[in-house]
Formats: structure tokens, C-alpha cells, sequence
């Protein structure tokens, strides 16, 4: 029997110190997202980080919480809620990091007879502290646990068409009445030594400018590659001019080279170069969470009217909208023939 487990980030079960604390060294401490060896990645987590990000973290996450729980996931029960009815297989959903956990969301799919597992990432793009993850921690509780079941893993969807048109569909919904000066594409940052890790030809991405213009089997894993191409089919569907948008990567981690340009830098640039009226989409993310809620939509909000800018419109996320819950359905529904 066929069934379907969705798996997103995940969050802590409350926006307090004392559930953030174990869900950030859960996250922190994956060396898919911190890729030092471990006593050093120890270090860094427990000596360093988990000392006052907790707190601070806590504090933002307090901001965004909604009566339900947390946006990200509350926003994933309802997508998952919305496609179940559109397909004739279980729908499971679980997260990489927190309570929901991916065995609970493998169990409740075992206990309905299911066999054979569509592992659905729910990320556009690929990346090794996103998608590799969640199909490495996957595989290994299967060994375990569910040896009677197989994988089908669904990959990156960053360019398929109907994916491109639900998000072009969905940024022109929110831009009319919008008079905008500037649309801006911001993508969740990674180091850039993640770039060169995942490319399958070891010599391919040297982030240069060119490489991710340059066809290569590299692209398959090229998150920075998958993010510029995801930008540039929406681009062309809704047929922007060059100077009416960019791309940036936010949510950096200090002490380490990450993808440029940042965000929150060329943000708080923009009113200096007449851009006074600017929307966000964030479109490495399906599920609106703490980085697009808060960080994108609350405090780049604030630093870019501190700078002179007038009007900032954070453009939400797919969430559950219904063309992207067709989309999904129609995906599973191709897979379970």
C-alpha cells in the first residue's frame, strides 16, 4: 500500500526558553547544518550558542505565535489537511526537527497498512541542511524501525512549471494594489562551503558568477543554482524588467562565508538608492515561520523604514493555498497510478 509522509523544519513545542533550548541543539547539532566535527560543533552549540540564543530566539519566537501554535507548523496541518481529501493515499505529516517527529509520521503510515513511503521534502530547493537531512534521518529510522518499508523520495521541485506558476500566481495576487518600486527575492542563506560539498562533479560550483549559468549535473544539488533559476522562471512568467528585482540570502550565521548578497544589508540599502516602496517574497520557504514572519515581515520591516523607506509588503508564503494543494495532489496522484 502506497502513502505519502510530508516533512518540513519543524519548531519547538512553545515559544519559551525552556522547549526552544532542546529544539535548537536538536537543529544546531546536526552536521548536515553545522558540518564541523563533533566535539568542535559541540563547542560552538553548547559552550557558545546555546548560552543566549535561546533567549533571544524565544523572545522572536513569542512575536510570530499564533493561538494555535506555531505558524509553520499549524500552516503545514492545514495544508496537509487540504490535500488528503484530493488523493487516495494516507497523507502523513512530520518534522525534521521538535516533537512531530519523522518516526511518529513513518508510524501513523505503518499503522494504516502503507509499504511504500512517498518521502516528500517540503523544500523547492536542494540542500544539505534542508532536504539531505530529512532523507538521511528518514532512511535510518527505516533501517530501524520500518524495514518493511520502501522510499520514493520526491526532488527538488525549484523549477517545475506548476510549481513556478503557483508562485508567480500567488506574488501577483499579493502585489495588486502594491504600487512597488522593487521586488525583492530573498532565499534562507547557507555557507558557501555547503555549494561545494554537494557537488556531485567536485569541480563544477566555484561561485564565481558564471557556473550556476553553465549547465552541469551539478545543478541537480546546486542550491544556489536551484534558488537564481527558481527566480528567473517567475521573473519571465510574470514579466519583470531586470532593474525591478533582485535576489538575496538572509538568515546568516556569523564566523563563516555564506551566500551574498545578504538581505538585511542590501535592504536597509535600498531607500539610498530611491527604492522608498519594497516587497519581500521568501520562496526558498513553503510554510510562512520565524524567518520569514519575523525576521523578513517584523524586522526588516523596521530597518528598512528606519533607513527611508515607506512601504514594505512581506509577501506571504504558499502555505496552503489551494492551487499549490492541487499541485501537491497532482504530484502524489501521478505517483500512486
Amino acid at each position: 500500500m502506497k502513502g505519502v509522509l510530508l516533512v518540513n523544519l519543524g519548531s519547538p513545542d512553545s515559544p519559551t526558553t525552556k522547549d526552544v533550548k532542546p529544539y535548537l541543539d536538536e537543529f544546531l547539532m546536526d552536521k548536515y547544518v553545522i558540518d564541523v566535527p563533533y566535539l568542535l560543533r559541540a563547542l560552538l552549540v553548547r559552550g557558545i550558542i546555546l548560552r543566549k540564543r535561546p533567549e533571544e530566539s524565544a523572545h522572536a519566537y513569542a512575536k510570530i505565535w499564533w493561538e494555535e501554535g506555531s505558524p509553520l507548523v499549524v500552516l503545514s496541518e492545514r495544508m496537509q489537511k487540504k490535500v488528503q481529501p484530493l488523493v487516495n493515499v494516507p497523507v502523513s505529516l512530520a518534522m525534521r526537527y521538535g516533537s512531530m517527529t519523522i518516526e511518529k509520521g513513518l508510524q501513523e503510515l505503518s499503522d494504516k497498512g502503507v509499504t511504500d513511503v512517498m518521502l516528500f521534502p517540503l523544500y523547492p530547493q536542494y540542500a544539505m541542511a534542508s532536504t539531505l537531512t530529512i532523507l538521511v534521518k528518514a532512511e535510518e529510522i527505516r533501517k530501524k524501525k520500518f524495514p518493511h518499508m520502501t522510499f520514493t523520495d520526491v526532488p527538488a521541485f525549484y523549477n517545475k512549471p506548476d510549481y513556478i506558476k503557483n508562485l508567480a500566481d500567488s506574488i501577483q495576487k499579493h502585489l495588486v494594489g502594491f504600487e512597488y518600486d522593487h521586488l525583492l527575492f530573498s532565499y534562507h542563506g547557507i555557507p558557501e562551503r555547503h555549494i561545494r560539498k554537494t557537488d556531485v562533479t567536485k569541480s563544477h560550483c566555484k561561485i564565481d558568477g558564471s557556473c550556476c549559468n553553465t549547465p552541469s549535473p551539478a545543478h541537480d544539488f546546486c542550491y544556489r543554482h536551484q534558488c537564481y533559476e527558481t527566480t528567473r522562471q517567475v521573473v519571465k512568467l510574470l514579466g519583470l524588467p531586470a532593474d525591478k528585482y533582485s535576489l538575496t540570502f538572509q538568515s546568516r550565521l556569523a564566523g563563516d562565508k555564506w551566500l551574498e548578497p545578504y538581505t538585511d544589508v542590501e535592504i536597509d540599502n535600498m531607500p539610498a538608492k530611491g527604492i522608498k516602496k519594497l516587497a519581500v517574497v521568501t520562496p526558498a520557504f513553503v510554510s510562512d515561520c520565524l524567518e520569514t514572519l519575523e525576521e523578513i515581515a517584523m524586522r526588516a520591516k523596521e530597518d528598512f523604514e528606519k533607513n527611508g523607506g515607506e512601504e514594505f509588503l512581506a509577501i506571504p508564503c504558499l502555505n496552503d493555498d489551494d492551487e499549490w494543494c492541487e499541485t501537491v495532489s497532482n504530484w502524489i496522484n501521478d505517483w500512486a497510478k
